[in-house]
């Protein structure tokens, strides 16, 4: 039997790309997904086929910009299943440009739903992981947090607070909650439709183009971190193009 069969999974930017993939594997695999995103239209149509293939799914639309969202979805989970044992914090944008642009309503957004967003996916779910006395956090991050390149210097920043909150919070999880940090290079997702720059814009779905791997590659490395017995933390997973530099 697998590891994942019977565990409630939370996914928040479960309506595409990485989430949606993602809440597809582990539902086959027999987890219980609930499913957060700002599409309720999408949200409706992936838990129907999580359904319609055998799974089990409930959903809520979730903005990870409120608080309050995320609450209630973690509330979803318990008020379903009684338990909750991982939490996907996958939702993210990335409206990048030179900082010479001063876009700084974009700087907000990535801040707001990058990092403010995982904060608020924490603070919902902490409180509950340490009362059963178990629970896993996969935080979706991103190689910008590695790599740093011109026009990313926001979208990055917001990464890398991630990636140091993401190890605080293992350091501080004890020995009876799992953190893992999942960094992807180029994925064949929506997120360019989140850059307000056409330029970037085009230049980084011509890449993604050439040599964007599936989400279904991401989704796996999730499942394998989750999959493993209780005694071990899978921590950083990083996963790439072979062709990306």
């Amino acid at each position: 039997m697998s590891e994942i069969d019977g565990k409630v999974v939370v996914i928040t930017g479960a309506s595409s790309g990485i989430g949606e993939a993602t809440a597809l594997l582990l539902a086959e695999r027999g987890a219980k997904v609930v499913l957060g995103a700002r599409g309720s239209d999408r949200l409706e149509a992936l838990a129907s086929r999580v359904a319609a293939a055998g799974g089990e799914a409930a959903y809520a639309r979730t903005d990870v910009k409120r608080r309050q969202d995320l609450s209630s979805l973690v509330g979803l989970a318990i008020e379903r299943h009684g338990k909750l044992d991982v939490l996907v914090s996958n939702a993210g944008v990335a409206p990048i440009s030179l900082l010479d642009e001063l876009r700084v309503e974009d700087w907000e957004e990535m801040i707001d739903v990058n990092l403010k967003g995982v904060l608020y996916g924490i603070a919902a779910a902490l409180p509950i992981f340490r009362g059963q006395g178990f629970g896993h956090f996969v935080n979706v991050i991103s190689i910008a947090g590695i790599q740093i390149r011109p026009t990313m210097a926001v979208y990055a920043g917001t990464k890398n607070a991630v990636r140091t909150i993401t190890e605080g919070l293992r350091q501080e999880a004890g020995d009876k909650l799992r953190v893992t940090s999942v960094s992807p290079g180029f994925v064949h997702t929506n997120l360019a439709d989140s850059m307000t720059n056409p330029e970037v814009k085009s230049q980084i779905t011509g890449q993604m183009d050439k040599m964007a791997i599936p989400p279904a590659a991401v989704a796996r490395a999730i499942a394998f971190a989750i999959e493993q017995p209780a005694g071990v933390d899978v921590n950083e997973i990083v996963i790439r193009p072979t062709s990306q530099a």
